[in-house]
């Protein structure tokens, strides 16, 4: 299944109009929305995800996870 990403604003009578999209005349199609949230797109560090965008480093990740001794 082929995925295409739209972001559009409702008009004031809470209506969209999708043009122009990368699919044949009778061609199925499947329509799900997801509200925008205004966090995505904020330069705070997130709460719930402390690591998200953080580079991770591992010294040895081939190494053994329980210490040996």
């Amino acid at each position: 299944m082929k995925a295409y990403r739209l972001e559009l604003v409702l008009t004031e009578n809470g209506s969209l109009t999708l043009e122009d999209l990368p699919f044949q005349a009778g061609e199925s199609v499947e329509i799900i929305v997801l509200e925008r949230s205004t966090q995505q797109h904020s330069t705070q560090p997130n709460q719930e995800f402390p690591l998200a965008g953080k580079v991770l480093h591992y010294d040895d990740p081939f190494g053994s996870a329980t210490a040996v001794g």
